[in-house]
C-alpha cells in the first residue's frame, strides 16, 4: 500500500479513477485510503455505525461527501496544496473547535490545521477542496480583487440566504450521480465540465459570505472544546498509563467541576468514559494493523492502558459488537 503524503507536501489526486465510494462501518476505518485529508473518529454511541464516504477528483480539485448515522467526534486535517470550503447538509448539527456547525453555515480551512468535529446522528457534508492558486486565477478573471475567500486557519462562515443549501446540494448531487455512475467522471470532457461548475458555484455562494457572528455562549463552547482537546491529547500520550481525573485536570488546567462540563457539553458523556472509548478506538486499531501471530489481545490491550482484561473485553465488545480476539482470527483463517 502506497504510504500517505506528509501533511506539508502538496497532494496530487490519484489519477487512476476518479470517483471512490467507501461504506465504512468501522469507525478505526475512516481515515483509510483518503489520500486528500488525514482523519482519525471515535464513535460516541455504541450501535452498528453506517457511514458513506464518496470522493470525486475533478482535475486538482477533490469533492469530498460524508454522512454518518451515529454521533461522531473526528479530528481532520487537510494535506499540503490545497484549501477546504465545507457546505453542511439541512440535519447536520454538532460543533467544529467548539464553534456550531449546521446549514447556515460553511467552513473555510488551509491545510495543515487540526480541525476537530464533533457531529450528531445524521450529519451530513460536502468538502470542496481546490488549489488555492486556481481560486485566485478564477477571481483575477473575474477581475474581483477580494483574496479574502482565500481562508487563513480555520473560519466558519455565515452564508447568504439561499447560499449554503444550494452549494451543498449541488455536492451532493455530483457525489450521487458519481455514486451511481462513477465511469462518466473518468470522461475527460465530463470531468472538466463538472470541474469548472465546481468553481462556478463555490465562488457565487462563497462570494458574499461573512464570518458568522460569535454568540456569547460560543465563547464558553470554545473553551470547553479546548479543554477536551488537551485532555484527548494527554490521554493519548500516555496511553500505556492508568488515566485518572486528576491528570486531566492537571494537564487542562481546570477544576474538575470545569473538566466534567466541557465534556458533558462537547462528547455528551464524563471524561473518563469518553476517553476510555479513545482507547478502546486505539486497541481495535492496533488489532487490525497487526499481521497474524505478531500479537495478542492481551499486548495491545495493557498497551493502552487497560489492566482488567474481563472489563476490557465487555467494554470491548459494546462498542464494536464483537470480542476484540475476533479481528485476530479472522486474521488467522486469512492467512492459512
Amino acid at each position: 500500500m502506497k504510504s500517505p503524503s506528509p501533511l506539508t507536501e502538496p497532494v496530487t489526486p490519484s489519477p487512476s479513477l476518479a470517483v471512490t465510494v467507501v461504506e465504512i462501518t468501522d469507525p478505526t476505518a475512516v481515515g483509510e485510503d483518503i489520500e486528500v485529508i488525514h482523519q482519525d473518529a471515535v464513535q460516541l454511541e455504541a450501535n452498528p455505525l453506517r457511514a458513506r464516504r464518496v470522493v470525486v477528483r475533478l482535475g486538482r480539485s477533490v469533492l469530498l461527501f460524508q454522512s454518518t448515522n451515529l454521533p461522531i467526534r473526528t479530528r481532520t486535517v487537510l494535506r499540503g496544496g490545497l484549501v477546504a470550503y465545507v457546505a453542511f447538509g439541512p440535519r447536520a448539527a454538532g460543533t467544529l473547535n467548539g464553534l456550531p456547525v449546521g446549514p447556515d453555515r460553511v467552513l473555510a480551512s488551509t491545510s495543515g490545521v487540526k480541525v476537530e468535529f464533533v457531529v450528531a446522528a445524521g450529519y451530513e457534508s460536502v468538502s470542496f477542496l481546490v488549489p488555492p492558486d486556481d481560486v485566485r486565477a478564477h477571481l483575477r478573471l473575474r477581475q474581483r480583487e477580494d483574496q479574502s475567500l482565500i481562508p487563513h486557519g480555520v473560519e466558519l462562515l455565515q452564508r447568504s440566504p439561499g447560499a449554503g443549501p444550494k452549494l451543498f446540494e449541488w455536492g451532493r448531487r455530483v457525489a450521487d450521480a458519481a455514486a451511481k455512475h462513477p465511469e462518466v467522471f473518468d470522461e475527460p470532457q465530463t470531468n472538466s465540465v463538472a470541474q469548472g461548475e465546481l468553481f462556478e458555484m463555490l465562488l457565487s455562494s462563497i462570494g458574499s459570505a461573512v464570518e458568522a457572528e460569535r454568540a456569547p455562549r460560543d465563547g464558553t463552547q470554545r473553551a470547553h472544546s479546548r479543554i477536551v482537546q488537551i485532555a484527548e491529547d494527554y490521554a493519548l500520550k500516555h496511553a500505556d498509563e492508568p488515566l485518572y481525573v486528576t491528570h486531566l485536570c492537571k494537564a487542562a488546567s481546570v477544576s474538575e467541576r470545569t473538566l466534567q462540563n466541557a465534556f458533558k457539553e462537547i462528547m455528551g458523556m464524563t471524561p473518563i468514559a469518553y476517553l476510555t472509548r479513545l482507547r478502546l478506538h486505539q486497541v481495535r486499531r492496533a488489532l487490525r494493523a497487526a499481521t497474524p501471530h505478531s500479537t495478542t489481545v492481551t499486548a495491545e490491550a495493557l498497551k493502552c492502558g487497560f489492566w482488567h482484561l474481563g472489563d476490557f473485553s465487555r467494554a470491548y465488545k459494546d462498542c464494536f459488537g464483537e470480542l476484540p480476539s475476533d479481528i485476530l482470527r479472522r486474521k488467522q483463517l486469512c492467512a492459512s
